[in-house]
């Protein structure tokens, strides 16, 4: 499975393969992109049912969801059974990767969100849902497989409210998983 590293500094992700723990690691601990403070997958949930709101119509008429743009974050590419959020066995290696990351203690004190995306076959709402099943599908298996700290690590389906490209939203390119930088985890908050 390739792992898509989303622009360290800015612009659109760049395939790498065989990205490394360690370049995840420097990735998400970047100091420049640091999230706001009180930064929850409960407000980015509530920025894409804002989102949907305010941009109906065509992705390409759409007012991007700033929200994540600037934040430390690795984009990869797990594959999932069709229309299901069954993960397939080859993107475990994958997830793997992502759990050594956030198992290093230079990654230890802080928290992170799993996003899903799609791309816009299909309805806007069933995209959404499918996109949450997945992101939870990816937490699933870094809390239980990994022995990622459940505190650490939240799920949140963006559907096709992010589209990686705008110009072309039926690319699969927009179908990814997103781990985001979202802030200093603080232990019983």
């Amino acid at each position: 499975a390739a792992i898509l590293l989303a622009g360290a500094i800015s612009g659109p992700a760049v395939a790498q393969t065989a990205l490394s723990g360690n370049q995840i690691i420097q990735t998400m601990n970047s100091a420049a992109r640091a999230a706001p403070p009180g930064l929850s997958a409960a407000l980015i949930r509530q920025a894409v049912q804002q989102h949907m709101i305010d941009n109906p119509g065509m992705p390409i008429t759409w007012k991007p969801l700033e929200l994540l743009d600037s934040l430390a974050q690795v984009d990869v590419q797990i594959q999932f059974a069709l229309n299901s959020a069954i993960i397939r066995p080859e993107s475990y290696a994958t997830i793997g990767s992502i759990a050594d990351a956030l198992h290093h203690p230079v990654l230890g004190g802080y928290k992170f969100v799993v996003t899903g995306n799609t791309d816009t076959t299909g309805n806007r709402k069933a995209n959404l849902a499918l996109s949450q099943a997945r992101a939870d599908a990816v937490v699933e298996a870094l809390t239980t497989t990994y022995h990622v700290d459940p505190a650490r690590v939240e799920a949140v389906g963006l559907g096709q409210e992010a589209l990686q490209d705008v110009k072309n939203p039926k690319n699969p390119i927009n179908r990814r998983v997103q781990l985001i930088n979202i802030g200093k985890y603080l232990p019983g908050k």
